[in-house]
């Protein structure tokens, strides 16, 4: 109880980006730049996932390792329910127009939970080993190497054949197709999706220093937990 009081404002924006992000990644951003097709690349949810990245960098700027990876557990939790509950809810909903198989959304909430809680856990390690040079070294490299390991994580569990063992295959995802839609070389989609993905994120990463040095600022001294 005391840990819930003490640091509930982290806890409750984790909860917010993770299930904000599990109900926008139904959603295609749609539009074109330069012929590019954004609807084959990105959904919406790309844009607020990486925010899970700032929630863990201040937790630990101002808690310590300890208490952020306490928090990225309850978003792990987080995610992996809301991977599963949300789809079929959206669906009666209307939101959207397709209702997943149970053993495809099995396979979606194995995926987002194990990248999740996977690169979560390496940006703690990271932002640790950082958090005493310059202000902007721990969050952009413990976010960089986070969101790398969270797309190559979730895109091969949930989309590549190797996984098929985890549930049924996407085939649509699996089709070969020009590489971001434009490159004169095949892929299977799911790599263009993944490599979409990690540009925002990693867009994402460089616009959240701004808050994150606002926020952190105010914090002369970090309190730290065991």
């Amino acid at each position: 109880m005391n840990f819930l009081k003490r640091y509930m404002p982290f806890v409750a924006a984790m909860a917010i980006v993770v299930v904000a992000s599990n109900v926008l990644v139904q959603f295609p951003m749609h539009g074109t730049v330069g012929g590019l097709s954004l609807a084959d690349l990105l959904t919406w949810g790309a844009f607020t996932y990486p925010f899970s990245f700032l929630v863990t960098d201040l937790a630990n700027r101002r808690y310590g390792p300890a208490v952020a990876r306490r928090i990225v557990f309850i978003g792990f939790m987080t995610a992996v329910v809301c991977s599963i509950v949300v789809p079929p809810l959206l669906f009666r909903a209307g939101l959207v127009g397709f209702e997943a198989q149970a053993a495809r959304l099995a396979r979606i909430a194995m995926a987002s939970g194990a990248a999740f809680l996977t690169a979560q856990l390496l940006d703690v390690t990271v932002f640790n080993r950082l958090r005493r040079q310059s202000w902007w070294r721990a969050p952009i490299f413990g976010t960089l190497v986070g969101s790398v390991f969270d797309t190559a994580v979730f895109f091969s569990i949930a989309f590549s054949a190797a996984f098929a063992f985890a549930g049924p295959n996407e085939p649509f995802a699996l089709e070969a197709a020009p590489l971001l839609g434009v490159a004169p070389v095949e892929t299977m989609r799911w790599v263009s999706w993944a490599l979409g993905d990690l540009s925002v994120k990693l867009a994402i990463a460089v616009f959240a220093l701004i808050p994150y040095r606002l926020i952190a600022a105010r914090w002369s001294q970090p309190a730290l937990a065991a």
